[in-house]
């Protein structure tokens, strides 16, 4: 595999790498059941895309 056609898979990695890091943050600084209830549901939803490791532990 060539490295221009891995650069949008590293890319759409890092990004989604980054966008979990931001979610878990913010999880942790929830303050409202609401809050935390809404950003689980956000990390759900990534982690059916992608199996492998959980997102929430």
């Amino acid at each position: 595999m060539s490295a221009p056609s891995r650069r949008p898979e590293i890319r759409r990695r890092r990004t989604r790498k980054e966008k979990i890091a931001q979610l878990r943050k913010r999880l942790a600084a929830a303050k409202t059941d609401a809050d935390r209830s809404r950003l689980t549901a956000k990390l759900h939803k990534l982690s059916v895309a992608s199996p492998g490791q959980p997102l929430l532990k």
